[in-house]
């Protein structure tokens, strides 16, 4: 990453101040934007360097412009866009949706990825080079992992990812998506335990809520997912989501001890036609 300029989305917390932290330690200029002003601040100040944070209220078309132009302002250029804000959103049973925060959530979950591509591109385009990357989640690519909203939101995500890829491929830009799965974040630990920063207890009480046994979904496994695909290594991978969950949507079941495989897993006799089994002589 050394050399390039980096715009981190949701940078004051979770997955946003891990990635935004984890390129600037390779070497990235970066750019962290967030409504938390205080702890945004922080951040950056911690980092160090040239990073720096912008206010940016992600819903605001004017805002996100704003957020690229004051990349190009302090850096020369934008490299990577990390199009990572997010809420959980509206919450409820289909027949309970209530349509003005169905408005809100789609507004920050994907309309603020759509705005975040746009700028980015239109920084991106005159460079011929740049790679944007969206988060999404598992909530988008299996159903029952999340809110309604939330899940469409983050499906729309997934598709918003790969038509943008299809267009900026001319452009030598590549676009990819992270599909988180449950993992030890502020926002997780609110909903969970009802204080954001009471990670080490929504650690606890993910312990036993993994496919992968004995590990637990950290904002640095995200990080590190993002520094891949934002970096040359990944330099042939465009239109992608790359899910980070541990396994959980293979359909794994949680708190599974070794042995206690699947339903497929015990071993019997070859089944075939009829009722029959074992191979046919």
């Amino acid at each position: 990453m050394a050399g390039k300029a980096a715009v981190v989305t949701g940078g004051a917390s979770g997955l946003g101040e891990a990635t935004a932290r984890l390129m600037a330690a390779e070497g990235a200029q970066v750019l962290l934007a967030d409504i938390q002003d205080e702890r945004g601040a922080a951040v950056a100040a911690a980092i160090g360097g040239e990073a720096v944070y912008q206010h940016c209220d992600v819903t605001s078309e004017d805002e996100v412009a704003a957020l690229v132009d004051g990349a190009v302002a302090a850096f020369g250029r934008l490299d990577v866009m990390v199009n990572n804000a997010g809420i959980i959103g509206a919450h409820g049973a289909i027949d309970e949706v209530d349509l003005a925060e169905y408005e809100f959530t789609m507004s920050v979950l994907l309309r603020s990825v759509l705005l975040g591509c746009k700028h980015a591109a239109r920084v991106m385009k005159p460079q011929h080079s740049g790679a944007i990357v969206n988060t999404t989640s598992v909530a988008g690519v299996q159903g029952g992992l999340g809110p309604h909203v939330y899940a469409a939101a983050k499906s729309g995500v997934i598709g918003l990812t790969r038509n943008v890829a299809a267009e900026l491929g001319a452009w030598s830009i590549r676009v990819n998506a992270i599909a988180p799965g449950k993992m030890v974040t502020p926002m997780n630990a609110a909903a969970l335990v009802g204080d954001p920063d009471a990670l080490e207890e929504t650690y606890a009480a993910f312990a036993d809520r993994t496919a992968l046994r004995g590990r637990i979904g950290v904002a640095d496994d995200i990080a590190q997912a993002a520094l891949w695909l934002a970096s040359d290594e990944a330099g042939f991978v465009s239109g992608h989501t790359l899910v980070v969950d541990g396994g959980l949507t293979t359909g794994s079941r949680e708190a599974v001890a070794p042995g206690e495989h699947g339903r497929w897993a015990a071993r019997r006799d070859l089944a075939r036609e009829g009722g029959r089994s074992g191979l046919p002589t």
